[in-house]
């Protein structure tokens, strides 16, 4: 019969598997993200010790931003790739602009920015903003989104998916409740085009993000997280309104949130802080503390 000494051996050893099997799963589902924007002066001055850093803290996928004229911050898309495979870096999706082509046509602009993306081994290309004068009306979201699908048709013919990231613009309210995150919801192909929901903006605009993720599941298949100031914390000063912060120090309850990540058909989660007010490398450290303590992924 076992002593009492080797079956507390036995149970520590089980243990310790276990939370190693954990960390590996955790590790190995590439869905502890960082958004690149978050480091957007650190990476145009210095691009391979800033995703080194990044792997460092302990993040396992970034988002990247940076396309310009067929080059990533003056990398081809093969070499900044590169970068990220060496550093052990998962690089699930990018922020590209579409401009051209959602404004005025110009698909062969699109096609050459799809087949670069393709290069970076994504499983999503992500439409990232929308400028002023592309949403005038109600009825400019309904030419987005015909243009969506369009764009999700040429993405998947690459092998990837088509997504778009909010801001708070897209919940004005046109009149009678109309929205133009409405407009994108309905009038797109739910096969082609899908959603990367920041909470910030959504809850930014006095939206709920976990009644968006009920209402839609299955679509919102990225996320982007990162916290609200209360009004009584001291914030910079953006028209009065609460500043970002870093996860698990505002007032949006990501605890909650990560509840409906099925739900949501979650496939991965990044974290961006459009301003920090601590040193950007110690923001995103907390950030991912905050995550990993909580068990969110």
């Amino acid at each position: 019969m076992p002593s009492r000494r080797l079956f507390l051996k036995q149970a520590s050893l089980a243990s310790s598997a276990l939370l190693l099997n954990k960390s590996n799963w955790f590790e190995d589902k590439g869905l502890v993200g960082i958004q690149l924007y978050t480091l957007r002066d650190e990476v145009s001055k210095d691009v391979k010790g800033t995703i080194a850093k990044i792997a460092e803290i302990g993040y396992t996928s970034v988002e990247i931003i940076g396309y310009n004229a067929g080059k990533f911050f003056g990398f081809s898309p093969a070499d900044f790739a590169d970068i990220f495979k060496q550093n052990h870096l998962k690089i699930p999706s990018g922020h590209y602009g579409a401009t051209k082509f959602l404004t005025m046509g110009d698909e062969e602009d699109l096609k050459k920015t799809i087949d670069d993306a393709s290069k970076m081994s994504h499983d999503f290309f992500t439409i990232a903003f929308l400028t002023p004068d592309m949403r005038t009306s109600l009825d400019d979201y309904k030419k987005l989104a015909s243009k969506f699908n369009r764009v999700g048709e040429l993405v998947k013919n690459a092998g990837m998916k088509l997504a778009y990231h909010n801001h708070n613009f897209e919940f004005k309210d046109w009149g009678g409740g109309k929205t133009g995150f409405d407009v994108f919801l309905k009038e797109t192909d739910p096969q082609l085009v899908y959603f990367e929901l920041d909470m910030y903006w959504v809850t930014r605009a006095g939206g709920d993000p976990i009644q968006l993720i009920k209402s839609n599941p299955g679509r919102i298949q990225m996320w982007h997280i990162k916290d609200m100031a209360s009004k009584e914390e001291p914030t910079f000063d953006v028209g009065g309104d609460q500043f970002f912060t870093e996860v698990g120090t505002g007032i949006i309850n990501y605890k909650e949130i990560f509840k409906y990540k099925k739900e949501s058909g979650m496939k991965y989660f990044f974290v961006e802080q459009d301003h920090v007010k601590i040193p950007v490398y110690e923001s995103i450290a907390n950030s991912l503390k905050y995550i990993r303590n909580n068990n969110l992924s």
